[in-house]
This record gives C-alpha cells, structure tokens and sequence, in this order.
C-alpha cells in the first residue's frame, strides 16, 4: 500500500531561503529535540529544529552558516553521475524518502515483496537483481501515484485521469490533450512530498493547458510551496540511482 502522509509535526516540509543571491530549497522537520541543527546530503539542505522554533530563527542560522551551505551543495552537485547501482543483499535505497533494505534469495521464478523498510527480491536464472528491482519499484510507483491522484483531482473537481508510468530520462511528467496523465517511475526515488508536486503539476494541466499565470495559480491550490519543491526536484534529480 502507498504510504500514509505523516501528521504535520513529523513532516519534512519544504522551503526556500536565498543566500548571497542563491536560491537554495530546504526541509524543514520539526520535532521535539532542543536545537535547531543543518545537514547536507544527497537530498539537499536539511534542518531539523524544535517544534517551537521560530522560523526567523531557523533562517537567521542557515544565514549564518550561509557559506557552508553554499559550499557543500556545490560539492554534492559537483559529484560524479552515479554508476549503475550494484544490487545485492543488503543494499539500501531510498523511496519516498525512506530507506529501504533490499534482501536478496534465489528461487525458481522471479517474485518481489515488500515488507515494511525492506524488499524482499527472489532472483530467478532469467531475471537478475537490477531488472526484478526496477519491476518492484514500478509497481510501488503504481501504486503511490494512484494514490495521490485519488488524493489530489477531487480537491480540484477533476475525475480521476488515467496513469501510463513513463521512463523520459528528461521529462518527469506530462498531460495529454485527452486527460491522461504520464508519471515518470523513477519519481518513486523522490520524497513524496516532491511525488505530490509532480502530481499537483499534471492534473493543474485539466485546467490549463499552459504554463501561464493561471496554471500556476491552480498548481498553488494543491502546492503553496510548489516553487521550494520544484527547486528540490531540480537539485535531487542527478542523484537517481541507475538501475
């Protein structure tokens, strides 16, 4: 099954803040440690602060440690194109913006399970472990992407459209003229709060067919922050792994 959002407290919620001119995206997650603290990796900037904290506060430090971050970014944007992903036991992926463990056994005929944060691959003598692994996260893609527009076309009084999954290497989605939806599979390595943007972005196109001003007020009824989380897609999108 799709994951359930997290309460809003629990949430990694998205942001921009400029620095030195720079437009930089952030997570923010509040929760109830005591200090505000900044990390980089491969998702991006990342603050965890108490639940309390005032936003001008959580700035004022990024801005504070503005160089670093600028830095360290840069470093992460500079890191070679990542090779094709060796899949073996225990290898950890990230979906949705959790962890998964995948765990590898041998059997007759090739079958997938998921099991909470791990995935269970059962190779067979046709199918290898790469292969079985992008079958599995095209059905969980399925899966979630349905979901969220379940989610989201009624909150703008769309029906539900219909999903072809897509494999653009530079395109993570599109509408066509007859109402279906294209969602690129490979999103399922995003945060799902970047999932709900791409999907909040296809169904604004049943109203407008366009990228006008209106179209981007209709993508802001499902996404105020759509702006932040375009930003994050943007600085994520290289570190997709290959399958």
């Amino acid at each position: 099954m799709p994951p359930t959002p997290k309460p809003e407290a629990a949430r990694h919620l998205a942001h921009q803040i400029s620095i030195a001119g720079q437009t930089v995206a952030y997570q923010l997650k509040r929760s109830q440690r005591r200090t505000i603290g900044l990390s980089i990796d491969h998702r991006g900037l990342r603050i965890g602060a108490p639940l309390r904290a005032r936003q001008g506060d959580i700035e004022s430090l990024i801005q504070q440690h503005g160089q670093w971050v600028l830095d360290k970014l840069a470093a992460w944007r500079d890191r070679p194109a990542p090779e094709k992903l060796a899949v073996i036991n225990g290898t950890v992926i990230f979906t949705l913006g959790e962890p998964l463990t995948v765990a590898i056994g041998e059997s007759k005929r090739a079958s997938w399970q998921f099991a909470g944060n791990q995935l269970r691959l059962n190779i067979s003598p046709t199918v290898d472990a790469n292969q079985l692994l992008e079958k599995a996260l095209r059905e969980k893609a399925r899966a979630t992407f349905t979901e969220r527009l379940a989610h989201y076309a009624p909150l703008l009084g769309v029906g539900l459209p219909p999903l072809r999954l897509s494999s653009a290497r530079t395109r993570w989605g599109s509408c066509s003229h007859h109402g279906g939806i294209a969602l690129n599979w490979r999103l399922i390595f995003m945060p799902l709060a970047i999932v709900d943007y791409v999907v909040a972005h296809e169904l604004a196109h049943l109203k407008e067919m366009n990228h006008s001003p209106r179209f981007w007020s209709v993508v802001e009824q499902l996404c105020p922050d759509w702006k932040a989380r375009r930003l994050e897609l943007r600085q994520l999108a290289h570190q997709i792994p290959k399958l």
